[in-house]
């Protein structure tokens, strides 16, 4: 059992009598490995868990957050759950979170937007909840060395769309940005994006078409402003808040959207089609992802076995006054 919480014998046994001096957190992870390997809890110790669920975003400014909480939220509460909404966005990180929830005897936690979708941040508090097998999904986790059911929109399918949709009107020099050079899911885009590119020109994406930003209007500004100087037409973005920065910053040039350049979002957040010009953009099927993420969270609270294969779900292209038919491309200086 000390190696299932990762704690000491003496710990553990300090723990089950009693003792002071133990952290509500070790508490936590030393009655949760007696609760998963069948062992009977001392009659004091008998607490029964919450039915409340950890949910842990990055943020609330990025629209799609919000809706994902009020989707996943409102699924647990037709199940009898109320949730924990957590942003990383406060003092707390997010292995600080994990802690807090787990001394809230939490039956459950789904993330979305987490570390584990950034190469080079911490994961060894996803370590820790796979060790205590506490019910955990991540949503758009790209995450292979995690063994944790997963939910995400298919980024493949959604560069075939936008590359797609641009080429159609006439595109050829289509440009890219994306989130930071170690964020998985933008990994899996450009990936994808080098590939149809390659086959609808017949040459290597060249690498001053692709620009790697943190996800933020002014990020989408800097990114589109380095790529209009390089003369593309289109620009295919990995959110909708780059794509407003993308917006700006044609306009900035003295340009138009779409007439001078096409603008490409991804998510459908809210209020996207009430933008100037309203936004084409990649919509992700955030309803079904919601309701997938808590009912594969339940079945594992309830002890069903749920499949740690990634569950994908297809976007879909959501055309409006962002994108046009291509005029000639526009030849740096």
């Amino acid at each position: 059992m000390a190696k299932q919480a990762g704690v000491s014998e003496a710990t553990v046994s300090r723990v089950l009598n009693g003792k002071p001096g133990i952290s509500d957190a070790t508490r936590a992870a030393v009655l949760t490995a007696l609760d998963v390997m069948g062992y009977e809890r001392p009659t004091h110790l008998r607490v029964r868990r919450a039915r409340m669920v950890g949910l842990v975003v990055p943020e609330l400014q990025n629209p799609i957050f919000p809706v994902l909480a009020e989707v996943v939220a409102g699924a647990l509460a037709q199940r009898g759950f109320n949730a924990v909404l957590c942003t990383r966005t406060g003092s707390m990180s997010e292995a600080e979170y994990v802690e807090m929830l787990l001394e809230r005897q939490v039956s459950g936690m789904v993330f979305a937007g987490g570390q584990y979708a950034e190469a080079d941040a911490p994961h060894d508090h996803y370590a820790r909840l796979l060790k205590l097998r506490l019910p955990v999904v991540l949503v758009n986790a790209a995450a292979e060395h995690l063994d944790f059911p997963r939910v995400s929109t298919d980024d493949a399918v959604a560069m075939e769309q936008a590359y797609g949709h641009l080429a159609y009107l006439g595109h050829e020099r289509i440009g890219l940005i994306l989130g930071p050079p170690d964020h998985v899911p933008s990994r899996r885009k450009l990936a994808a994006f080098e590939a149809i590119a390659a086959r609808a020109t017949g040459r290597a994406l060249a690498g001053e078409l692709v620009e790697r930003t943190r996800f933020s209007l002014e990020g989408g500004h800097a990114a589109a402003t380095r790529l209009i100087g390089h003369g593309v037409t289109g620009i295919v973005c990995a959110s909708d808040p780059l794509a407003l920065g993308a917006i700006r910053a044609t306009r900035r040039a003295g340009l138009s959207v779409p007439d001078d350049i096409s603008v490409v979002g991804y998510d459908d957040s809210a209020f996207m089609s009430c933008t100037d010009p309203p936004l084409t953009t990649v919509r992700q099927p955030i309803e079904a992802i919601g309701r997938a993420a808590v009912e594969m969270l339940v079945g594992q609270i309830e002890g069903a076995a749920v499949s740690t294969d990634e569950l994908f779900f297809e976007p879909e292209i959501v055309a409006r006054g962002s994108t046009a038919a291509a005029r000639v491309a526009l030849v740096p200086a």
